[in-house]
């Protein structure tokens, strides 16, 4: 009697460890099914929006402001540069590397390099002095300013500007002024996520994802400003100049598990106080404004 209980016990144990192990293989946890302890980079473009924007000038022997200053971005458009390790940086461009700290939350630091481009063909009102010693070229425009409108384009002022040292022939140039190297904002940003694939009848988001993501994000101005100031001779450097913050919503496609397409929604606002122009240190630049980023970009999402 011992033999054939045993015989279905052992029948019994045997079954059972086959039925588990076929569910086990035919109906595995997902790769995509958790998002916690996963790491994510993505690069990729953008174009931008600008508001108008008062900027204040000022030095030793002029203090003025351009109210109202109109701008826009400079986009490259479909190009190797975006690609290209040597040129990378000259298109606007994204770059972000964040973590997953719970299935839906994540943080993230990145660089956003915009480029902010003053439309040299506008006239502005412009309010303050200015009283530049005779020896310097710029002294053509010494004078009180109290609301007067000023041609943007005179002096043969261009966008993209000179070479150093190089003066225009109907010069000097009344003021050109761009953050084309560029308008860099680096932030950090905590966003959610959430997987809305099951709403749109995907069955294997391991093939297939579709997810919602919004954001918000705070962090430092590090322009490379390029100004030409009534003829004197730009810094054009790299300078911590200011903060910004800001919001985004977007959509994110990832495919097979580790590679996704991403497109985003990015409004916020940059206040930049310490705006380096000129070589001379007394001279700056301040002004604040909005900003809508519309984004596009590829990236990776993995474990260590």
């Amino acid at each position: 009697m011992k033999h054939p209980f045993l015989m279905a016990v052992l029948t019994f144990c045997v079954f059972s460890q086959y039925t588990f192990s076929q569910e086990t293989v035919e109906n595995p946890e997902k790769y995509t099914a958790h998002n916690k302890g996963k790491f994510f980079i993505s690069w990729g473009g953008n174009r931008d929006s600008y508001s108008r924007s008062d900027v204040n000038f000022r030095g030793k022997d002029y203090n003025f402001t351009v109210n109202d200053m109109v701008a826009h971005d400079k986009p490259k458009g479909w190009h190797i540069d975006y690609i290209n390790p040597v040129n990378m940086t000259i298109p606007q461009t994204n770059f972000r590397f964040g973590y997953f700290f719970s299935d839906h939350y994540s943080v993230s630091i990145g660089l956003d390099h915009m480029k902010y481009v003053m439309s040299q063909y506008q006239t502005a009102n412009v309010s303050g002095y200015i009283n530049l010693p005779a020896d310097q070229p710029g002294h053509i425009y010494n004078g009180n300013y109290n609301n007067t409108p000023v041609d943007m384009s005179q002096g043969g002022a261009q966008e993209g500007g000179y070479e150093n040292g190089v003066t225009p022939l109907n010069g000097p140039a009344f003021l050109m002024y761009e953050h084309t190297d560029g308008l860099n904002y680096v932030n950090t940003e905590v966003s959610r996520h959430d997987d809305i694939s099951k709403w749109l009848g995907l069955p294997n988001t391991d093939k297939v994802q579709i997810n919602l993501t919004e954001g918000l994000g705070a962090g430092i101005l590090y322009p490379k400003t390029n100004t030409t100031l009534l003829g004197k001779e730009r810094h054009d450097d790299f300078h911590v100049s200011g903060y910004g913050i800001s919001a985004k919503a977007g959509i994110n496609f990832t495919f097979f598990k580790y590679f996704y397409l991403q497109g985003e929604l990015k409004t916020g606002y940059i206040n930049m106080k310490d705006i380096r122009t000129t070589v001379n240190n007394d001279d700056k630049a301040s002004q604040h404004f909005t900003f809508v980023q519309r984004i596009i970009a590829v990236g990776g999402i993995f474990k260590i």
